[in-house]
């Protein structure tokens, strides 16, 4: 079992910058990869971006390129989301996941297989 605990998420005007954290705990020698999804009202959950472990090879959904950095600190088993020039349109729960498997379909929810309970992230126009 791995457990997922996202942190970081609030209020921030448009323009602003958020980071969020995922903390993984118990069989973190298991991941593979990881990665931020988010869902905003009204919408589906969507992919953000991904991070392999060991290697710390990342992937980004293409309209947040640029903007959006992901990260990891393997010493302290916690993956980062830097988010800079955030929009209204970023507003939504954000939620870190795991996957212990080599997926090539990295962008698709059911290639993860444990998940955070979200941090909600508003930003005001």
């Amino acid at each position: 079992q791995v457990q997922l605990v996202e942190s970081g998420g609030g209020l921030v005007q448009a323009g602003g910058s958020l980071r969020l954290s995922c903390a993984a705990t118990g069989r973190t020698a298991s991941i593979y990869r990881m990665g931020w999804f988010r869902q905003a009202p009204g919408k589906e959950r969507e992919f953000v971006t991904a991070i392999t472990w060991s290697l710390g090879r990342t992937a980004y959904a293409d309209s947040l390129k640029g903007r959006f950095t992901i990260s990891r600190d393997s010493a302290k088993n916690t993956m980062y989301l830097q988010m800079n020039s955030l929009k209204p349109d970023d507003t939504a729960v954000y939620y870190c996941a795991a996957s212990l498997g080599a997926y090539s379909d990295y962008a698709r929810q059911y290639t993860y297989d444990y998940w955070g309970q979200g941090t909600q992230v508003t930003v005001s126009s």
